[in-house]
């Protein structure tokens, strides 16, 4: 009995569903098309387009904006407010972290400037910052602005610790002068001439935020470290170094990274009160010239110890044996010259022997 009542049922369902399937059919299929209704079916269609067109539109509008946007805001500094919970750009937010900073500037640019035309300036620049701006980025490091000539960079590897931040850095330095020699090949063949940079890394705590007004905002890195990185930079040329680190980076690298260095000088940088130990990197120049370099470090060495002591006899010593050793290099040369001049100085019982640099 079931059974058939169940038959039943099916049948009439069947039933009504092919009932409504034909009226349904001839209903959109036999009703005849006025020009009304026409109309109305091409109004439909053309609104659906208009819509799509203008979604499109606005969809490329935004992300052309956010494309113009990243290149006035680095992208990775957003991220590293977002890291630290913040999800928007807002005035006078600030966050504090260890990072690495690089300054990189052109040598005697003043100069060379005064003999372009602005627009000859303007395409130099142009064609310089390109080529920076691969090892950089490359490094996982991004640029944090341009200031004239001079490039600064920060390193906050994405989900790496200190140590990978400071390695970085000091890769996208060596990787700046390999560019660097590139980009002076394709000068010469285009008939100018070479140009020189000089590079300062340093490691450690700075502030990361907004400043500016209601109209006008901009991001910032503040802080003694990112001074210290600019004073290194300064520094190269009066070492005739190439790249000049602080010691603090070099510690936080690791004595296992494969990089080879020399001690310059013990400094105090302008704006800071406690001296720091600076180096110069020596893995971008060929293997002749670190072997050449390397030589007359036990020496430099021993008579900054000398120096710190006031022991101008013995650090004049070390000084003249490390000239010996490299009739050429500049570094022992500015050492003999700085204790020389020292040596007359009344110095007080305060002074620790550190040079005091601009």
């Amino acid at each position: 009995m079931a059974y058939w009542i169940l038959f039943g049922l099916t049948c009439i369902f069947g039933l009504y569903s092919v009932v409504v399937t034909v009226l349904y059919l001839r209903k959109s299929g036999s009703a005849p098309v006025t020009p009304a209704l026409q109309r109305e079916r091409s109004a439909a269609v053309h609104n659906e387009a208009e819509k799509a067109r203008r979604f499109k539109e606005k969809a490329d509008e935004a992300m052309r904006l956010n494309q113009t946007f990243q290149k006035f805001v680095p992208r990775q500094f957003v991220d590293h407010l977002a890291k630290h919970g913040t999800s928007a750009l807002e005035l006078g937010h600030a966050d504090e972290d260890d990072v690495a900073i690089l300054f990189c500037d052109i040598r005697g640019f003043t100069g060379l400037s005064e003999r372009m035309t602005p627009q000859e300036l303007m395409s130099f620049l142009n064609s310089y910052f390109l080529r920076m701006n691969d090892p950089i980025h490359q490094n996982r490091g991004f640029i944090d602005k341009f200031i004239g000539d001079a490039i600064m960079a920060l390193f906050d590897h994405p989900g790496g610790g200190q140590k990978d931040k400071a390695r970085d850095a000091l890769n996208a330095a060596i990787d700046l002068r390999k560019a660097l020699t590139i980009y002076n090949n394709h000068r010469r063949n285009s008939g100018y001439a070479a140009i020189n940079v000089g590079v300062g890394i340093h490691f450690g705590p700075v502030i990361l935020g907004t400043v500016g007004s209601d109209d006008r905002m901009d991001t910032t890195v503040i802080g003694d470290s990112v001074n210290i990185a600019y004073r290194l930079e300064a520094l190269a040329p009066k070492y005739n170094a190439d790249i000049v680190v602080s010691k603090q980076l070099l510690d936080t690298i690791g004595a296992d990274y494969p990089v080879k260095t020399r001690l310059l000088d013990w400094v105090r940088v302008k704006g800071r009160r406690s001296p720091i130990e600076i180096y110069e990197v020596l893995s971008h120049l060929p293997i002749e010239e670190q072997n050449v370099r390397f030589s007359i470090q036990t020496q430099i060495a021993a008579g900054l110890a000398c120096r710190i002591k006031q022991d101008w006899e013995g650090a004049l010593g070390h000084f003249h044996r490390a000239l010996a050793l490299n009739p050429n290099d500049l570094l022992a040369i500015h050492h003999i010259k700085v204790c020389e001049r020292y040596r007359l100085l009344e110095l007080n019982e305060e002074w620790d022997g550190a040079l005091a640099t601009l």
